[in-house]
């Protein structure tokens, strides 16, 4: 039971004085030494059974004092066993009638004896109490103990217990009034921020060190997943009706403590519920009574404190409280009236009389019955060493407090403690000020801790330097592993031994610090998580990969024992990682920083990003540690759209906006950022108050001191100038010119009417320099710079009006603001930096109090007066202008003269105000001339405007009509007629009575205004459909130009209304500039809604065209409103639209393309077509049409059937892609079908891949049926051709032709045969006219794909149908022509025309030696041409070109030129052969393919032929290849090598890698850099990598391009280097026998043996020391070395020890070194007989070339040697052998 005392705590005998009664009934345990004496010793009597009982049960073994880890150390079957030994001894006992109490005495002097080492004293009389201490197991549900605050959390509070033991409150379980407040404030979501800041923070109702006592509720035994020992939860609860339990209402007496929780708050105190079960007593606490340290806020309704009660009211319903601690905590303070015993609860101060000293503590009795026990560690016996005899006399009274019950012990029984500061119920203090936990916190390290006291069964009492409170070292804590003794006198831990320790804990109540001595404790980097800093880089090891449905979701990772550590998965790696299980496995060491700690909810967040945990920046943790422009990384946990939030380190997270994201702009924000990415930040400004914190990515170098200094130099209503960079649709982004900081304006200030400022967006762009721009907003922390565009603000800083600031502003002033809102009640007007200032409803003219939003608009500029300024509290009351004149009016009543005076008038016949009335005529001075108006003045105080409109009578008199008023001049005097008030508004004029000094009279100049007693303004209702005006244009928009035609009428002239010449409309803005002059005539008017719609298209072009007026082949102007990738929508006029389909877009189809276009364009079109009556019209923009019809035209066009024929090669787009082919459009409505057999030469497999909608192809037309309209065409690079032959039909065939033809099919009856060169003409060749011989089964002789020379036996053209001979004898009638075919009839037909057979004979031999196909002498069992002889034939060809190698191929025609020596005389030959047939009309029509099987491929159809037998035939694709080179067709020779790429199976591997070399051959000498790049990538794809590379870099060789195949050998080292030595080797071999630079290639060995593994290190070591033998710069002496050093590590390699031979054995040769290097391999260990041989052999051989005589036998002699020494060890070892065998 060593084990388990080593669990034991102070107080607690090992050998067990005392023991429960029988009625006792939690499970007793007994040590093995206990059950022996037991057996031997105690045999009671049976009469005297209770008190036997009794004794017995005060042997029981004490329960541990400071249980650690808490399970019993007995395994269930050793429960078992001694429990059925106890009955035993029980019934042995009651049998015998033994057991007298002297033996049960000596039996515990012998326990004690045994255990102590010396006599222990025994306790007299059965009665006796025993010490005990509290611990875990005598805890049961009821018990109730003294606790001390120690951790206040969210949701519970954990109290410290006596003798290291701790307890959790759950917040549930404080009072039932507090439990009503959290259910009620759960229920109240809407409150629930309130209810947490008034009744959930448990620091506002508890302090640490606040003494309570606390009612057991449970204890549990938790089991975790890290630990095998369950860990232990002790479960307490505060309630005062359990805390209370076993107190009556009569028990309550003054001195006694009660637990209270208070009812209600009153003005002098608390009412306190005491929840007695017999009783309604209820407590009062006094205001005056509360302690200090209890603040008045603590005091919430629910709150449970610790009270003395000092008193009882006289009606026993009342008692008073007090929580003073001169009172509470005054152990004079004791219960002295106390009737019962059941007035003695745990908190409580108690007299009693000392009945026993121990060494474990004192015994004594309350009110002379009741035991209470002072344990080892609270009587000081333990922690201060006291001498408890001399200090505690029995028989005497001490004071001391109550700390424990114990409810489960026979007789009541109490736990006392003697500690000065449990006593006085305050916290022990390290120093005058410091607490114990901060003076040494846990886990710090204790270099010096004395031993004080020895303990041999619990442990050591330690000083550790802080005075006043001792350490305590448990048994389990000493050491590593298990401690055999600890003695005071003697061994390593005696007292007054010195040893480093660290503390792991700390009990208030003891008052006693918790160390360890143990070594992996003192190594261990953290024992808390509170000791984690925040920011430090760990190292850990991963305990667990978390997994969920997403897959890996995070890792844990094991920090130090008990503490691990998450890492999230967007912290795995800088990088999303697709597969992290592959990266992380448990076990793995990693290194890994803390992001942050979480102590209350146990977690610990890291992060393995690279970025991070090697980043050199200081982690920031809070905001005592920023500085603005500091330079950190952070990670983005979230991505919002007007910015994202980045995380650092513990709780501190700062806000990125967008506009600091980047110095470019960005729109969305989730487009280039992502959750989990670390970004580089400096701090751009902070708020620790408010927890705010502002950063940005933007560099902070770019923003130098010079910017710095600039943007503080600028004001806010500083006029600049800028230039924009970028525009949105809601703001326009520039940057100041002189300083280039960068601002934006917002586009509600383009201009002063919010309704201009879209229009106003449009005519800006991007480059343009915008100038008079007024600094609105600055914020030099963000370097953020917002600017206005208004005139009216522009103005106002000028005039100096532009408030900027709340000192400038000045009641009574007029100052420039805008509408920043709008309310029901009131506007908010806004000035510069965010100023704004209040303009109530009853600051409004009374006019604009009844209108929508007071007439008003958000962002209008707006005169103000200042009303009134609250400086306080920065607020500013304003009126409106109108308003303050308004006001004036109406108290002055009629206008004052001084309104009414006209100052400096132009005409001095004005005198005031009143002289002006509307048609007064008068002169006007023109103060400045605009674009679309005369700005003139009356006088100096009244203003007026000549519109436009009203200059002018005629378009004669308008001399330049893209600037009509720019022959008038400033201070130019004219004369002009009052019309009214100008509303700049509404664009209308007012009457004239509601002119003031501002308003702005609206005025005319036009002559014929001038002379009319009345003039006539324009209006809405004057005008007609049809009449003609002036107009004069407004505004430009991109679809529309806005007219002017009086200053009260403005029109539209859409887009296509404009002018009749379209190219004045590609750009409206400068071919029509604001205030140019229109002719225009109405089209529509509608005078109710005030729309007008304008033409300024000639009279005879612009009637509005309808459909009955449109005709064919008519140039249209038109707008393209709708654009996809198949046509243009575009419309004519109002009525009238069509598309211009993609095959009408261009004279050239490959330049076609709808995407070109822009929606709104305004082009040019001819009408092909019009289909009135279903009002469908087909356009087109073909320039041959709609300019010029001369212009060259590569694609004619075709609107009807009747413009194509067969043979015409055309261009169409793909219109439909169906099951059956392709339908192409041709033009028009004529379309064209491509059968599926005509789309390709080559066999396609899936077709459809190949081609898609409005794809642009090009074909053959080989069939047109005019009946039925259909067209058909082929797409076969073979027809399209120019060289193009027909296809043959069945019309022209006949019988007795011969052809070439290919088997489709083999049957046993016969074989399908079609005809090469033909439209799928096919027929049967039946067995029985295949051979001469009888043929069983056809599939014997032919297999599908054979080609044949066939003659036509039979014919039938109507069904089709075609009888084949193959009978070589029908082929040698056919072709040989002599006479007696004249007289036979085999082939059925008559083949010959003429009867001359002389001349017959001679023209066939002529014809035989130049004719396609040389058929020598056969038998009668000739097949036709297998598939064997054409390969044979080709492969001959090949060889005769210059055939592929690894260094290039020759693309010359010098490669074919033995072929062509070869082929000039038949070549001659055959010319003669064409002269002499001249003579005579041909014979015999046979099929000039047959040239291929002689002289070979000659042209393009030839080798495509030849191809299609052999589609995978590298070598002829090389061939074809060389042969479009020879002609310089380059780019058909790219086509042929694509094909080649293609079309060879990909089962072929090797022909399909000759034909990518060819490829790389082909464009390494004739292409660029980035084609060889191109085709390298696609064969590297396709192909073995590394074949590829090293391929590519023989090519280089060979080519000269050493640069390049350096690059590329460097290349393949660092790619395969790792597992091919090859790559090595070729590098080193191309250094020293081509570039000559042998150190290099000797440079490249260490390198090579670092990347290979060890397997492939020495094959390579011996490459490289041969080449330093065979290169042409040849170092022996380093490859002698190098040999060497591989033989030294394997000697017995005899390959080696030959490789070394061959090299040195060279002619002129030293011989010396020749035969050292034969002897020395001849000494090699454990030479094997058969390798011996070999080499004596070679030695011999050798000697007989080179040496004498002597030397001959002087190798005899050596074999003869070796061959002895070799049987003399044989002999010895089995000599040996039989020794160790009679040994045994």
């Amino acid at each position: 039971m060593s084990s388990l005392k080593r669990k034991d705590a102070p107080g607690v005998s090992s050998t067990s004085k005392a023991s429960k009664a029988q009625g006792d009934t939690r499970p007793s345990k007994r040590s093995k030494s206990e059950k022996t004496s037991a057996k031997s010793d105690a045999k009671p009597n049976s009469n005297s059974k209770p008190a036997g009982a009794s004794t017995v049960s005060r042997l029981k073994e004490e329960e541990p004092l400071f249980p650690r880890g808490g399970g019993s150390v007995l395994t269930p079957l050793e429960h078992k066993q001694i429990s059925i030994q106890a009955k035993q001894d029980v019934l042995f006992e009651q049998e015998s009638g033994q057991g007298k109490k002297p033996e049960r005495a000596s039996k515990r002097k012998k326990v004690n004896a045994s255990k102590d080492g010396k006599p222990a004293k025994s306790h007299q009389g059965e009665e006796g109490a025993k010490i005990e201490s509290l611990n875990y197991k005598r805890l049961v549900k009821g018990s109730l103990v003294l606790g001390q605050v120690a951790e206040i959390n969210p949701l519970e509070i954990v109290l410290a217990l006596p003798n290291n033991l701790s307890g959790h409150v759950p917040i549930t379980a404080i009072s039932d009034a507090l439990n009503e407040r959290i259910a009620a404030e759960a229920a109240d979501e809407e409150n629930e921020e309130d209810a947490e800041e008034d009744g959930l923070d448990l620091k506002a109702i508890f302090k640490v060190g606040q003494y309570l006592r606390a009612y057991v509720a449970s204890t549990i035994e938790e089991s975790t997943a890290d630990s095998a020992k369950p860990r232990r939860r002790i479960e307490l609860s505060l309630r005062p009706a359990l805390a209370n339990t076993g107190l009556s209402g009569q028990d309550v007496v003054a001195n006694c403590t009660v637990m209270a929780t208070v009812a209600s708050v009153e003005d002098h105190g608390f009412v306190m519920e005491l929840g007695l079960s017999d009783s309604d007593l209820r407590g009062f606490l006094p205001r005056k009574e509360l302690s200090e340290d209890i603040a008045d806020s603590q005091m919430q309704l629910g709150s449970v404190v610790l009270c003395l009660v000092t008193g009882k009211s006289a009606n026993g319903k009342v008692v008073q409280l007090t929580t003073l601690p001169n009172k509470i905590g005054k152990v004079q303070n004791f219960a002295s009236e106390a009737t019962t015993i059941n007035t003695f609860l745990p908190g409580s101060a108690v007299e009693f009389m000392v009945s026993e000293v121990t060494k474990r503590g004192i015994l004594g009795k309350l009110m002379g019955s009741l035991d209470v026990t002072a344990d080892l560690i609270h009587s000081g016996l333990g922690p201060k060493a006291l001498d408890l005899e001399s200090k505690y006399k029995v028989g005497k009274k001490y004071k001391g407090r109550i700390i424990c019950n114990f409810p489960a012990a026979k007789d009541p029984k109490l736990g006392i403690s003697l500690l000065e500061h449990v006593v006085s119920l305050t916290s022990k203090l390290a120093s005058s000020t410091k607490l114990p936990s901060e003076a040494l916190p846990i886990s710090s390290m204790v270099e010096q801790c004395t031993v004080t006291k020895v303990d041999p069964e619990i442990g050591l009492f330690v000083d550790v330097g802080v005075e006043g409170v001792p350490g305590f070292v448990h048994i389990s804590r000493v050491k590593d592993g298990k401690v055999d003794i600890l003695s005071e006198s003697s061994g390593p831990f005696k007292t007054g031994s010195v040893h480093r320790g660290r503390v792991v804990g700390y009990n208030a109540i003891d008052g006693m610090f918790h160390l360890s001595f143990e070594k992996h404790i003192l190594e261990q980097p953290f024992l808390r998580i509170e000791d984690i800093p925040i920011g430090e880089i760990v190292n850990g090891e991963i305990e667990k990969l978390l997994v969920n449905q997403e897959g890996v979701s995070g890792l844990l990772v094991k920090l130090a024992e008990g503490i691990v550590g998450f890492v999230p998965e967007m912290h795995l790696a800088d990088i999303r990682l697709q597969h992290p299980e592959k990266k992380f496995r448990e076990g793995l060491k990693v290194k890994a920083r803390v992001l942050s700690t979480d102590p209350v909810k146990r977690q610990v967040k890291l992060t393995l990003k690279k970025t991070l945990v090697n980043s050199e920046a200081i982690p920031i943790k809070s905001f005592d540690e920023i500085t603005v422009g500091m330079q950190v990384p952070g990670t983005i946990i979230k991505v919002l759209a007007n910015g994202a939030i980045v995380q650092f380190y513990g709780s501190l997270r700062g806000f990125l906006p967008v506009s600091e994201m980047s110095e470019a702009y960005i729109q969305d924000p989730k487009e280039h950022f992502r959750v989990g990415q670390v970004v580089s930040v400096h701090v751009l400004n902070f708020d620790a108050e408010a927890r705010k914190l502002f950063v940005s990515c933007k560099d902070p170098s770019a923003f130098g001191l010079d910017k710095q200094n600039a943007l503080k130099r600028l004001k806010l209503g500083d006029v600049v100038s800028a230039k924009v960079s970028q525009k949105t649709e809601d703001d326009v982004f520039v940057e100041l010119v002189d300083s280039a900081l960068k601002a934006i304006i917002s586009v509600w200030h383009l201009a002063d009417r919010p309704n201009k400022c879209q229009s106003a967006l449009k005519h800006i762009h991007v480059g343009q320099t915008l100038n008079d721009l007024v600094v609105l907003e600055k914020n030099e922390g963000r370097r953020f710079i917002a600017l206005s565009k208004k005139p009216s603000l522009v103005k106002a800083s000028q005039d100096g009006k532009l408030l900027t600031s709340l000192e400038e502003a000045k009641v009574g002033e007029l100052r420039q603001g805008f509408v920043r809102n709008i309310t029901p009640t009131a506007a908010f007007i806004q000035f510069c930096g965010q100023l704004t200032a209040l303009l109530p409803k009853s600051k409004l003219p009374q006019e604009d109090q009844k209108k929508t939003d007071f007439g008003l608009e958000k962002y209008q500029p707006i005169l103000v007066k200042i009303d009134s300024i609250d400086r306080d509290h920065g607020r500013i009351v304003v009126a409106s202008s109108s308003f303050v004149e308004e006001q004036k009016g109406s108290k002055n009543g009629a206008p004052s003269t001084t309104v009414n005076k006209i100052e400096n008038p132009v005409d001095e016949t004005i005198s005031s105000m009143d002289d002006i009335f509307i048609g007064k005529i008068t002169k006007a001075k023109i103060s400045s001339v605009k674009s679309t108006q005369l700005n003139v003045k009356l006088s100096d105080n009244v203003q007026g405007r000549v519109d436009v409109s009203q200059v002018f009578d005629s378009w004669d008199k308008i001399s330049n009509p893209k600037s009509p008023l720019s022959s008038f001049r400033v201070n130019n005097t004219i004369k002009v007629r009052v019309l009214g008030i100008h509303d700049a508004r509404n664009h209308r004029f007012l009457p004239i009575s509601h002119r003031s000094t501002q308003s702005v009279l609206e005025l005319s100049a036009k002559p014929s205004d001038l002379k009319k007693d009345a003039p006539q303004v324009l209006s809405y209702e004057n005008l007609e459909p049809g009449s003609t005006h002036i107009g004069f244009v407004n505004n430009v928009e991109k679809n529309a130009l806005w007219v002017t035609l009086s200053p009260n009428v403005r029109g539209r002239i859409s887009t296509l209304e404009i002018s009749d010449d379209v190219s004045q409309l590609e750009n409206l803005a400068s071919n029509f500039p604001i205030g140019s002059a229109l002719r225009v005539h109405v089209l529509a008017v509608n005078a109710t809604e005030g729309r007008l719609d304008l033409s300024a298209r000639s009279s005879s072009s612009s009637a509005n065209l309808t459909w009955e007026t449109v005709k064919q082949n008519m140039v249209l102007p038109g707008r393209i409103t709708k654009i996809n990738d198949r046509q243009i929508m575009v419309q004519l006029s109002e009525a009238v639209s069509g598309p211009v389909h993609l095959i009408d877009i261009s004279d050239d189809y490959s330049e076609a393309n709808t995407l070109s276009y822009s929606k709104n364009d305004v082009i040019r079109v001819s009408v092909v077509s019009v289909d009135k009556s279903n009002k469908k019209i087909r356009l087109s923009t073909r320039p041959s049409r709609v300019l010029n019809s001369s212009l060259p035209v590569k694609d004619r066009e075709i609107t009807e059937l009747s413009q194509v024929s067969v043979g015409n090669v055309l261009r169409g787009f793909v219109k439909n892609v169906s099951d059956k082919g392709l339908f192409a459009s041709l033009g028009g409505n004529v379309t064209a079908m491509v059968k599926i057999s005509d789309l390709s030469d080559r066999f396609l497999k899936e077709w459809k891949d190949e081609f898609q909608i409005d794809q642009l192809v090009k074909g053959r037309i080989i069939s047109v049926d005019s009946t039925t309209g259909h067209v058909q065409m082929s797409l076969k690079a073979s027809v399209v051709d120019k060289e193009f032959i027909p296809l043959i039909n069945y019309s022209d065939l006949r019988e007795g032709q011969v052809v070439t033809g290919k088997v489709r099919k083999v049957e046993d009856f016969g074989a399908f045969i079609v005809i090469q060169g033909s439209a799928n003409v096919s027929g049967l060749c039946h067995r029985s006219e295949m051979a001469e011989k009888s043929v069983e089964d056809a599939r014997k002789l032919f297999n599908e794909g054979d080609v044949v020379k066939a003659i036509i036996l039979k014919l039938d053209k109507q069904k089709k149908r075609i009888s084949f001979g193959l009978k070589p004898s029908y082929l040698e009638g056919a072709m040989d022509v002599d006479d007696s075919d004249e007289d036979e009839d085999n082939a059925g037909v008559t083949l010959f025309d003429d009867d001359d057979d002389d001349e017959d004979s001679e023209d066939d031999e002529m014809e035989d030696a130049g004719a396609s196909i040389v058929i020598k002498g056969t038998d009668n069992d000739l097949e036709a041409v297998s598939d064997d002889e054409d390969t044979e034939m080709v492969d001959k060809e090949t060889d005769e070109v210059a055939p592929l190698d690894a260094g290039g191929f020759d693309w010359s025609a010098n490669a074919l030129d033995k072929a062509d020596v070869a082929d000039e005389d038949a070549d001659e030959d055959a010319s003669a052969a064409q002269k002499k047939k001249k003579r005579r009309k041909p014979q015999i029509e046979v099929d000039k393919s047959g040239d291929l099987d002689a002289f070979g491929p000659r042209t393009a159809v030839d080798y495509e032929q030849l191809l299609n037998r052999q589609p995978n035939s590298s070598a002829l694709w090389i061939e074809y290849m060389a042969h479009q080179m020879q002609v310089s067709e380059l780019a058909k020779a790219r086509e042929v090598a694509e094909r080649a790429v293609t079309t060879i199976s990909s089962t072929e591997e090797t022909e399909k890698l000759n034909a990518w070399v060819a490829y790389l051959n082909l464009e390494v000498r004739f292409g660029n850099e980035d084609s060889v790049e191109e085709v390298f990538k696609r064969a590297c794809q396709v192909n073995d990598q590394q074949e590829v590379y090293q391929r590519l870099a023989s090519i280089y060789i060979q080519e000269d391009k050493a640069d390049k195949a350096d690059e590329l050998f460097q290349t393949l080292v660092k790619k395969f280097g790792a597992n091919s030595p090859e790559v090595w080797y070729n590098y080193a071999h191309w250094l020293h026998a081509v570039q000559n630079q042998p150190e290099r290639a000797r440079a490249l060995l260490p390198r090579a043996t670092q990347a290979l593994p060890n397997h492939a290190r020495f094959p390579l070591m011996v490459k490289f020391a041969t080449l330093e033998y065979t290169s042409p710069h040849r170092n022996p002496e380093l490859g002698r070395t190098m040999f060497e050093g591989l033989l030294s590590t394997f000697p017995k390699r005899f390959d080696l020890w030959n490789q070394l031979l061959d090299h040195e054995d060279v002619p002129g040769a030293d011989k010396a070194v020749v035969r050292d290097i034969f002897e020395r391999a001849t000494k090699v260990k454990g030479l094997k007989a058969r390798a011996a041989k070999k080499w004596f052999k070679r030695w011999a051989d050798w000697e007989e070339k080179n040496g004498d005589a002597k030397s001959r036998g002087r190798v005899s002699a050596k074999a003869a040697e070796w061959v002895k020494a070799k049987a003399e060890a044989k002999a010895s070892k089995e000599e040996q052998e039989d020794e160790d065998g009679d040994d045994e």
